[in-house]
Protein backbone atom coordinates (compact mmCIF):
# COMPACT_ATOMS: atom_id res chain seq x y z
CA UNK A 1 0.00 0.00 0.00
CA UNK A 2 1.33 3.76 -0.78
CA UNK A 3 0.21 6.44 1.97
CA UNK A 4 -2.49 7.13 1.14
CA UNK A 5 -4.05 3.81 1.23
CA UNK A 6 -2.77 3.37 4.21
CA UNK A 7 -4.50 5.73 5.59
CA UNK A 8 -7.38 5.26 4.39
CA UNK A 9 -7.33 1.81 5.23
CA UNK A 10 -7.07 3.27 8.95
CA UNK A 11 -9.68 5.85 8.47
CA UNK A 12 -11.79 2.85 7.34
CA UNK A 13 -11.39 0.96 10.64
CA UNK A 14 -11.89 4.02 12.38
CA UNK A 15 -15.07 4.13 11.26
CA UNK A 16 -16.53 0.66 12.09
CA UNK A 17 -16.05 2.17 15.43
CA UNK A 18 -18.57 4.53 15.54
CA UNK A 19 -21.79 3.99 16.69
CA UNK A 20 -25.58 5.41 15.69
CA UNK A 21 -26.31 8.67 17.41
CA UNK A 22 -22.36 9.61 18.66
CA UNK A 23 -20.60 13.31 18.03
CA UNK A 24 -17.41 12.27 17.19
CA UNK A 25 -14.53 14.37 16.95
CA UNK A 26 -11.89 13.98 13.99
CA UNK A 27 -8.42 15.68 14.74
CA UNK A 28 -6.30 17.35 12.18
CA UNK A 29 -4.51 15.00 9.51
CA UNK A 30 -5.08 11.15 9.05
CA UNK A 31 -8.36 11.32 11.76
CA UNK A 32 -10.03 13.98 9.36
CA UNK A 33 -10.41 10.90 6.15
CA UNK A 34 -12.89 9.04 9.07
CA UNK A 35 -15.64 11.33 7.44
CA UNK A 36 -15.16 9.83 3.96
CA UNK A 37 -15.73 6.37 5.17
CA UNK A 38 -18.84 6.16 7.86
CA UNK A 39 -21.22 3.83 7.12
CA UNK A 40 -24.39 4.51 5.54
CA UNK A 41 -26.56 2.47 8.40
CA UNK A 42 -24.34 4.91 11.07
CA UNK A 43 -25.62 8.04 12.00
CA UNK A 44 -23.14 10.23 13.47
CA UNK A 45 -22.71 13.83 14.04
CA UNK A 46 -18.99 14.76 13.57
CA UNK A 47 -17.60 18.19 15.12
CA UNK A 48 -14.47 19.79 14.06
CA UNK A 49 -12.52 21.67 16.52
CA UNK A 50 -12.27 25.20 14.23
CA UNK A 51 -16.18 25.44 14.91
CA UNK A 52 -18.15 23.07 12.78
CA UNK A 53 -20.72 20.19 13.62
CA UNK A 54 -22.74 18.11 11.04
CA UNK A 55 -19.27 17.74 8.44
CA UNK A 56 -19.04 16.29 5.93
CA UNK A 57 -16.86 14.00 3.50
CA UNK A 58 -14.48 15.81 1.46
CA UNK A 59 -15.32 18.17 -1.08
CA UNK A 60 -15.14 16.11 -4.24
CA UNK A 61 -14.57 18.52 -6.75
CA UNK A 62 -13.91 21.67 -4.79
CA UNK A 63 -16.56 24.15 -4.89
CA UNK A 64 -16.36 25.92 -1.56
CA UNK A 65 -13.19 26.54 0.19
CA UNK A 66 -14.70 28.44 2.85
CA UNK A 67 -16.13 25.46 4.44
CA UNK A 68 -13.06 23.85 5.69
CA UNK A 69 -12.22 20.72 8.54
CA UNK A 70 -9.61 21.61 11.63
CA UNK A 71 -6.96 20.82 9.15
CA UNK A 72 -7.93 23.44 6.44
CA UNK A 73 -9.11 20.65 3.93
CA UNK A 74 -12.51 21.92 2.33
CA UNK A 75 -15.21 19.51 3.23
CA UNK A 76 -18.72 18.89 3.05
CA UNK A 77 -21.48 20.22 5.23
CA UNK A 78 -24.93 18.17 6.20
CA UNK A 79 -28.49 19.06 6.65
CA UNK A 80 -29.14 20.19 10.19
CA UNK A 81 -25.05 21.38 10.13
CA UNK A 82 -23.58 24.52 12.51
CA UNK A 83 -20.68 26.82 12.37
CA UNK A 84 -19.54 28.84 15.50
CA UNK A 85 -16.83 30.05 17.23
CA UNK A 86 -14.17 28.63 19.42
CA UNK A 87 -15.52 29.10 22.53
CA UNK A 88 -18.75 27.01 21.42
CA UNK A 89 -16.40 24.27 20.09
CA UNK A 90 -14.23 24.80 22.90
CA UNK A 91 -17.57 24.57 25.22
CA UNK A 92 -18.46 21.38 23.77
CA UNK A 93 -14.98 19.63 24.19
CA UNK A 94 -14.87 21.03 27.67
CA UNK A 95 -18.10 20.08 28.71
CA UNK A 96 -17.90 16.79 28.27
CA UNK A 97 -20.05 16.33 25.18
CA UNK A 98 -18.22 14.70 22.84
CA UNK A 99 -19.04 10.74 22.90
CA UNK A 100 -15.48 9.93 20.76
CA UNK A 101 -12.27 12.00 19.35
CA UNK A 102 -10.50 10.48 16.60
CA UNK A 103 -6.94 11.73 17.32
CA UNK A 104 -3.15 10.87 15.19
CA UNK A 105 -0.20 10.66 17.59
CA UNK A 106 3.77 10.11 17.67
CA UNK A 107 3.90 7.67 20.24
CA UNK A 108 1.12 6.37 22.61
CA UNK A 109 2.28 3.79 25.34
CA UNK A 110 0.98 0.81 27.54
CA UNK A 111 -0.44 3.22 30.38
CA UNK A 112 -2.81 4.81 27.32
CA UNK A 113 -0.53 8.07 27.53
CA UNK A 114 -0.32 9.85 24.68
CA UNK A 115 2.72 12.43 22.68
CA UNK A 116 0.97 13.83 19.45
CA UNK A 117 2.63 17.10 19.45
CA UNK A 118 6.22 17.37 19.82
CA UNK A 119 7.75 16.52 16.52
CA UNK A 120 11.92 16.03 17.35
CA UNK A 121 13.96 18.57 15.93
CA UNK A 122 10.92 20.71 14.41
CA UNK A 123 9.35 24.25 16.67
CA UNK A 124 6.31 23.45 17.18
CA UNK A 125 3.48 25.88 18.67
CA UNK A 126 2.37 23.56 21.44
CA UNK A 127 -0.02 20.96 21.74
CA UNK A 128 -3.55 23.30 21.43
CA UNK A 129 -6.68 21.58 21.58
CA UNK A 130 -5.77 18.28 22.28
CA UNK A 131 -5.06 18.47 25.55
CA UNK A 132 -8.66 19.44 25.85
CA UNK A 133 -9.84 17.22 23.27
CA UNK A 134 -8.04 14.27 24.90
CA UNK A 135 -9.24 14.95 28.16
CA UNK A 136 -13.11 16.11 27.54
CA UNK A 137 -13.87 13.10 25.27
CA UNK A 138 -15.62 10.19 27.24
CA UNK A 139 -13.96 7.65 24.20
CA UNK A 140 -10.53 8.29 23.08
CA UNK A 141 -9.48 6.40 19.44
CA UNK A 142 -5.47 7.08 18.29
CA UNK A 143 -5.01 6.24 14.18
CA UNK A 144 -2.00 6.30 13.24
CA UNK A 145 0.63 4.43 11.26
CA UNK A 146 1.88 1.43 13.78
CA UNK A 147 5.65 2.78 12.94
CA UNK A 148 7.86 5.80 11.99
CA UNK A 149 10.33 4.53 9.57
CA UNK A 150 10.34 1.63 10.79
CA UNK A 151 10.20 2.44 14.50
CA UNK A 152 7.62 1.52 16.74
CA UNK A 153 5.06 4.22 17.81
CA UNK A 154 3.47 1.73 20.51
CA UNK A 155 5.70 1.88 23.40
CA UNK A 156 6.27 0.43 26.91
CA UNK A 157 7.37 4.37 27.55
CA UNK A 158 6.42 7.45 25.51
CA UNK A 159 9.80 9.44 25.56
CA UNK A 160 8.14 12.40 24.04
CA UNK A 161 6.89 15.18 25.98
CA UNK A 162 3.14 13.88 26.97
CA UNK A 163 0.14 15.75 25.42
CA UNK A 164 -2.38 13.76 28.01
CA UNK A 165 -1.85 10.90 31.03
CA UNK A 166 -4.24 7.02 30.98
CA UNK A 167 -6.01 9.08 28.35
CA UNK A 168 -6.42 6.85 25.29
CA UNK A 169 -8.29 4.22 24.96
CA UNK A 170 -8.06 2.03 21.67
CA UNK A 171 -5.59 2.10 19.17
CA UNK A 172 -6.16 1.65 15.82
CA UNK A 173 -3.22 1.27 12.89
CA UNK A 174 -2.87 -0.37 9.33
CA UNK A 175 -1.67 -4.01 11.12
CA UNK A 176 -3.81 -3.69 14.23
CA UNK A 177 -6.80 -2.91 16.55
CA UNK A 178 -5.62 -2.42 20.16
CA UNK A 179 -7.18 -1.84 23.19
CA UNK A 180 -5.78 -0.20 26.35
CA UNK A 181 -6.97 -1.38 29.77
CA UNK A 182 -5.33 -1.72 33.01
CA UNK A 183 -3.66 -5.10 32.54
CA UNK A 184 -1.84 -3.70 29.56
CA UNK A 185 -2.66 -3.60 26.01
CA UNK A 186 -4.84 -6.14 24.45
CA UNK A 187 -4.71 -6.81 20.59
CA UNK A 188 -8.30 -7.65 19.52
CA UNK A 189 -7.83 -7.65 15.65
CA UNK A 190 -5.23 -8.24 13.10
CA UNK A 191 -5.84 -6.63 10.14
CA UNK A 192 -4.81 -6.91 6.52
CA UNK A 193 -3.49 -10.67 7.01
CA UNK A 194 -0.25 -9.04 8.93
CA UNK A 195 0.36 -12.11 11.24
CA UNK A 196 0.86 -11.91 15.16
CA UNK A 197 4.17 -12.17 14.43
CA UNK A 198 4.70 -9.42 12.48
CA UNK A 199 2.23 -7.18 14.72
CA UNK A 200 4.56 -7.73 17.77
CA UNK A 201 7.89 -7.26 16.57
CA UNK A 202 6.73 -3.58 15.21
CA UNK A 203 5.19 -2.80 18.43
CA UNK A 204 7.83 -1.92 21.70
CA UNK A 205 4.93 -2.65 24.27
CA UNK A 206 4.27 -6.23 25.08
CA UNK A 207 0.65 -7.33 23.61
CA UNK A 208 -1.69 -9.02 25.35
CA UNK A 209 -3.55 -11.70 22.84
CA UNK A 210 -7.38 -11.49 23.44
CA UNK A 211 -9.01 -14.87 23.66
CA UNK A 212 -11.60 -13.83 21.00
CA UNK A 213 -8.77 -12.57 18.48
CA UNK A 214 -9.88 -11.57 15.35
CA UNK A 215 -7.88 -11.37 11.84
CA UNK A 216 -8.85 -10.05 9.24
Amino acid sequence: MDKEQLQNTIAKRVAAELKDGQLVNLGIGLPTRVANFIPNNINVTLHSENGFVGMGPAQEPVTDTTITNAGGVPVTINSGGAFFDSAVSFGIIRGGHLDVTVLGSLQVDEGGNIANYMIPGKLVPGMGGAMDLLTGAKQVIVAMEHTAKGAPKILKECNLPLTAKNAVNLIITEMAVIRVTDKGLVLEEILNDYTLEQVQQATEAELITAPDLKQS
